[in-house]
């Protein structure tokens, strides 16, 4: 399998369990066995996703130095994640607190602190950039000193930049000029996907583009080849949503890297995130590889 650079978000997540959107007020519920917190974090989610498919991954993340800061170190030392790369260059960890609905509908809020302040120390890559097969770097503030570096060390960029309403987004330019594979979120686009997927593909030089459609699956759009989309799969019931994009994004670069086809690492990505929102946390509910080839070929997925 591949090693890979995953420089991302670490936070520590609190989900809720809700009855409904929009909620009503209370001025106290209990919901019993609804609240729970996790490590978590797009980067974090990644890292553990392409682990646990088998690949080799080194994670790069700043946390606190505080309680959730050990508190993450302990849970990255029982997944046998090294963190010797995590810095505790922060006041305080990031928190996410999450509320999800029985449909799986979630609202997500995220309290950065202050990482968008900072910038990722890039001499402590230094030693390393040649063993890498890929650099998946996170939209933060602190990695944009990272990606002239991996395209200087010609290691091949894949970033999600989540949800943009606009090609020419400002904060997520550099992200997507760096890019050999972009995902994204459908969910705030000026345009169908189809198109702007094409004004994406105008713009930057990205070899694979892929719009995430939610319960509508997936849309790639991979070198010359004209946008298609994927269905959604129906793996398991859903319990929660979030780290969906997360889930599809790891599968399908595991997918990639093993095999360079796309159409079928996005289709077992596709099954591979529609598992992994059966369970409540962002950071549960990955496949292995095995089990991944397993759940789709029960599926029918080719």
């Amino acid at each position: 399998m591949a090693r890979v650079l995953v420089a991302g978000l670490i936070n520590i997540e609190t989900t809720l369990r809700v009855e409904r959107f929009p909620l009503d007020y209370f001025p106290v519920t209990y919901p019993f066995g609804g609240v729970a917190s996790r490590i978590s974090g797009v980067g974090l989610n990644v890292a553990r996703a392409l682990q646990v498919l088998g690949h080799e991954v080194t994670l790069a993340a700043q946390i606190g130095r505080d309680p959730a800061g050990r508190w993450v170190r302990d849970q990255l030392a029982r997944w046998h994640l090294d963190d010797s790369l995590v810095l505790d260059t922060l006041g305080a960890t990031p928190q996410s607190v999450i509320l999800h609905d029985p449909s799986g509908r979630r609202q997500i809020h995220v309290d950065l602190k202050t990482i968008q302040d900072t910038t990722y120390p890039a001499e402590r890559l230094d030693p390393l950039w040649a063993s890498f097969n890929l650099a998946v770097l996170g939209n933060l503030n602190a990695n944009r000193a990272l990606l002239p570096i991996a395209r200087a060390r010609h290691v091949p960029v894949a970033t999600d930049v989540h949800a943009i309403s606009d090609p020419d987004d400002a904060y997520n330019r550099d992200f997507m000029a760096a890019a050999d594979v972009l995902f994204l979120s459908h969910e705030q686009l000026p345009a169908v996907p189809e198109q702007a997927i094409a004004d994406l593909r105008a713009r930057y030089p990205a070899k694979i583009i892929v719009a995430g459609l939610g319960a509508d699956g997936a849309l790639l759009a991979h070198d010359d080849q004209p946008p298609h989309r994927l269905p959604a799969v129906a793996a398991r019931p859903v319990v929660n949503t979030v780290g969906a994009g997360d889930a599809l994004f790891a599968s399908f670069l595991h997918g990639w890297l093993h095999q360079h086809h796309p159409v079928k690492a996005l289709r077992h990505a596709i099954v591979f995130a529609g598992w992994k929102i059966g369970e409540t946390a962002a950071s549960e509910g990955f496949l292995t590889a095995v089990e991944l080839a397993e759940k789709a070929l029960e599926l029918g997925v080719e």
